[in-house]
């Protein structure tokens, strides 16, 4: 279903009314209930900590130290943290089944604006929830991915390449960390108001997951991505803290035509900062930012800067997320984060 808020979406980038994924969300979606025990963690807490099933089956063997076929099973944590440079904030990190002793890269991806609106607790939920990401997930791990998966938004050369590359290299899985996206992004100024968001992000969340997941923990092995809103923040971010990250990507990244060049520009600088920095755009035939987007590629690509630059099948609504937005999303990072080639 479509998104009927496309002319309000326009208007400056400020969104007065809920966002196309906060107008298109579908009935039904899952609930969070929250585990009853909790535990305290400062400067946060910890909520929930509980099995899921599994989100991935394919890895690295294991390490000498684990007995041969120990598995570590598939686990969602929520930090909570009171107080921060952007107020109150909860992350919810997904952690796959994966190999004892196995380290695995780090995806951290932001939500869009409908879910900005909920507030920390439910909007951090937006990818697990509201998008569906354990479902996308498994699919990546059993495929072939059929038409249903993509939410009927994928044209068949497209379908039968991911499936050619999933069944030639299986998806692996990522240590998926889901932060609230505060609205504080919003207006002319994609920059401006990042830094304290970047210095929780970087600072204060990133040194946790590296100790307290099973993560690489290495900037290289590390991405930021979002949709929408979520797709601003991270390039917002990432361009703020290069040195941080080793993939900057964005979904459907909502932002101005008129800031391409200084995104390019800005990019253009982070390359020289981190050198080995990949940059990923992705966009849709009926996307409201399609011609943002394609002009910050064209912007980034003048300015020789390498950035992967793709136009999928759909328009700007919950169905896409569920679908093409997520598929795209875990597949490229969980090649890329590896240093292999987005399929």
């Amino acid at each position: 279903m479509k998104c009927g808020w496309a002319l309000v979406a326009m208007l400056s980038l400020g969104w007065p009314a809920l966002s196309a994924c906060s107008r298109a969300e579908s009935k039904g979606a899952p609930s969070h209930a929250s585990s009853a025990s909790t535990r305290g963690v400062l400067p946060s807490r910890e909520v929930a900590s509980a099995s899921m099933p599994t989100l991935a089956r394919a890895g690295p063997e294991p390490s000498s130290a684990a007995p041969v076929g120990s598995r570590v099973p598939a686990e969602e944590r929520t930090w909570v943290y009171e107080s921060t440079a952007v107020g109150r904030m909860n992350v919810v990190v997904l952690i796959p089944e994966h190999a004892a002793g196995e380290k695995l890269p780090v995806l951290m991806t932001m939500h869009g604006r409908g879910e900005a609106l909920k507030g920390p607790e439910r909007g951090a939920r937006g990818w697990v929830d509201d998008y569906e990401l354990q479902r996308v997930i498994e699919r990546l791990a059993h495929p072939p991915l059929v038409r249903e998966d993509f939410k009927q938004f994928v044209k068949e050369p497209r379908r039968s390449r991911l499936n050619a590359a999933l069944k030639d290299k299986p998806y692996r899985g990522l240590i998926i960390v889901c932060p609230y996206t505060p609205d504080m992004l919003t207006g002319d100024d994609p920059f401006g108001k990042a830094p304290p968001l970047a210095h929780f992000l970087v600072d204060e969340l990133l040194p946790r997951v590296y100790r307290e997941t099973p993560a690489l923990g290495t900037p290289a092995t590390t991405a930021i991505d979002g949709v929408s809103l979520g797709g601003r923040a991270a390039f917002s971010v990432g361009l703020l803290r290069p040195r941080a990250f080793g993939v900057i990507s964005g979904l459907q990244a909502a932002f101005h035509s008129d800031k391409a060049g200084e995104i390019a520009q800005r990019a253009r600088r982070a390359r020289v900062d981190n050198p080995g920095l990949v940059f990923r755009l992705l966009t849709s035939d009926e996307d409201f930012f399609l011609s943002a987007d394609t002009a910050i590629a064209e912007s980034m690509r003048a300015a020789g800067v390498p950035v992967q630059f793709d136009v999928v099948v759909g328009p700007h609504d919950y169905d896409f997320n569920r679908g093409p937005g997520a598929i795209e999303m875990l597949l490229f990072e969980d090649r890329a984060l590896r240093g292999e080639p987005a399929p």
